[in-house]
C-alpha cells in the first residue's frame, strides 16, 4: 500500500475531527538480556518523560546475525509509546543507558490510534509538561 492510498484509507476510517497527523507518535523497541535490565530503561525512560508509558515483554526468542555470526537467544523486549519529535532524546537514552555497546534501537510511526490515547501520549511526553 503506497502512502497516498493509506492516507485515503486512514481518511475513510478516521473522522477529520478525530484524527492525528500520522507522524506524531511513534512505538519505539529495544531488546536486553534480562526482565531487571528493561525494567530500568523503562522507568528511566518514563520518569523522565521521554515515554508516555512502557510495556515489556518476555522472553522472546531472537534469531539474528551479529558481528558476522548466526545466533539464537532469549530476550526481553521494551516497546514504549512516544512523541516523534522526542525519538533522538530516547535514542541518546537508550544508547547511553543501555547494558549493550550496540542495542537495536528503532521506531515505528503510530499510524492510527484512539484520540484518547494519542492525547495522553502527546501530553505525558510534551517538553514543557510537569
Amino acid at each position: 500500500m503506497t502512502t497516498a492510498t493509506f492516507r485515503v484509507y486512514a481518511a475513510q476510517r478516521t473522522p477529520a475531527t478525530e484524527r492525528t497527523p500520522m507522524t506524531d507518535y511513534l512505538q519505539v523497541s529495544t531488546a536486553t538480556e534480562t526482565r531487571e535490565q528493561a525494567m530500568e530503561l523503562a522507568k528511566s525512560l518514563v520518569e523522565a518523560k521521554l515515554a508516555a508509558g512502557a510495556q515489556i515483554i518476555g522472553p522472546v526468542t531472537s534469531v539474528f546475525w551479529h558481528l558476522g555470526e548466526f545466533g539464537t537467544g532469549e530476550e526481553w523486549q521494551l516497546l514504549l509509546k512516544a512523541r516523534a519529535d522526542r525519538y533522538q532524546q530516547i535514542e541518546s537514552h537508550l544508547i547511553g543507558h543501555h547494558p549493550w555497546t550496540n542495542p537495536e534501537v528503532v521506531a515505528t510511526a503510530i499510524v492510527e490510534g484512539s484520540r484518547d490515547c494519542l492525547r495522553w501520549i502527546g501530553t505525558t511526553t510534551a517538553p514543557d509538561h510537569t
